[in-house]
């Protein structure tokens, strides 16, 4: 999040900034449903082995041990290195359904997540190149398609902790679903490609990005390794569509950005936020990191087969990338539906003010 100053005495100042924070939670807040509590006991191991992740390995004869607690906390007093969790849990059908996340609060220091042995997720770097992301909160996208309903399903986490505290230590645990908002017909979240720089190449629908870093979106990139950087990288993704569903009308889902971007599907500019080039040849940065992205896609862009986005990102300081979801594709009804039924709820502002 940006820094401002806020000068001394200036209490109407703050109060401003109050409401205008308020009235943005308000305006794009979406209700969560709770699905499945995981706070408990879980299994536990010191040591790594990356067929840990396996969700047919017996684990059986694992520690278990208390979540979210510090592993310290838990009867492995001063140890500093890496260790995997394991919790199997049973699919009922309320999982089925879009807008799916596995919440795991605060990691100290760096994860990474499996469910039925598939990646979901990660933060921070492991040795040889350690970045610690102990501050960041883990909230990882997870595809239905992963899960088997009504039978046993396995998490597996591994961590590395540097020093101190360790382990799966504090926040809510658990899966949760949106329960309203805007929930895209079509889900891109999850794994995306990304490097830094700058290429107009790179927008390019049959650009060759298979050398590309990977990073899992939503997600700042400074949580996934790429550390004290500001400037401009790429987002890259490559999906396939069905022939049935390509002639509707959709709205690209690019949730929040932090700070500028251009969005380009198979080659297309179809958006951009803020803007990269100014008359004095200096990139200008205001609230943009703020705003909420929803671009309308040109009829007959999409193609049955293979489609690619790639997102051109400008960040100036602090914390960088497609940070905040939903992302994916929502047909232009359902997108003018949730607007219409925002605007008939009063906010904040309407409340404070007392506007009609």
């Amino acid at each position: 999040m940006k820094k401002y100053i806020i000068p001394e005495h200036k209490s109407l100042t703050v109060l401003v900034l109050l409401i205008v924070a308020l009235g943005s939670s308000c305006l794009y807040g979406n209700e969560w449903d709770k699905i499945l509590n995981l706070k408990g006991r879980w299994r536990f191991t010191i040591g790594d082995d990356k067929k840990w992740a396996d969700p047919k390995l017996y684990d059986k004869d694992w520690e278990e041990i208390k979540v979210p607690s510090a592993w310290e906390n838990e009867g492995f007093y001063g140890y500093d290195g890496y260790a995997w969790y394991r919790k199997h849990f049973y699919c009922s059908e309320e999982f089925n359904r879009s807008g799916l996340y596995l919440q795991l609060g605060f990691i100290d220091d760096v994860d990474e997540v499996y469910i039925n042995g598939v990646l979901v997720g990660f933060s921070g770097t492991f040795p040889p190149d350690y970045n610690t992301a102990y501050n960041a909160f883990r909230k990882y996208s997870v595809p239905v398609n992963l899960l088997r309903i009504n039978q046993d399903n396995v998490i597996a986490v591994r961590v590395y902790d540097s020093q101190q505290a360790g382990g799966i230590t504090g926040g809510e645990v658990g899966f949760f679903a949106k329960g309203s908002g805007l929930i895209p017909t079509i889900s891109l979240e999850g794994e995306w490609k990304f490097n830094t720089g700058n290429n107009a190449r790179w927008q390019k629908k049959d650009f060759d990005d298979t050398n590309w870093n990977k990073v899992f979106v939503p997600g700042y990139w400074e949580t996934q390794g790429i550390t004290d950087y500001n400037g401009f990288a790429w987002y890259r993704k490559t999906f396939k569509l069905n022939p049935s569903v390509i002639n509707k009308k959709y709205v690209l889902l690019m949730g929040k950005i932090d700070d500028l971007d251009e969005v380009y599907v198979n080659g297309k500019l179809i958006g951009s936020t803020g803007k990269m080039k100014s008359e004095d040849g200096n990139i200008h940065i205001s609230n943009e990191w703020q705003v909420f992205r929803g671009y309308y896609l040109p009829d007959n862009l999409l193609e049955a087969g293979e489609n690619v986005i790639a997102v051109k990102v400008y960040d100036g300081y602090i914390n960088g990338g497609i940070y905040e979801g939903p992302i994916g594709l929502i047909t232009q009804e359902k997108y003018a539906s949730y607007w219409k039924s925002q605007k008939k709820k009063k906010n904040f502002f309407d409340y404070f003010f007392g506007n009609d």
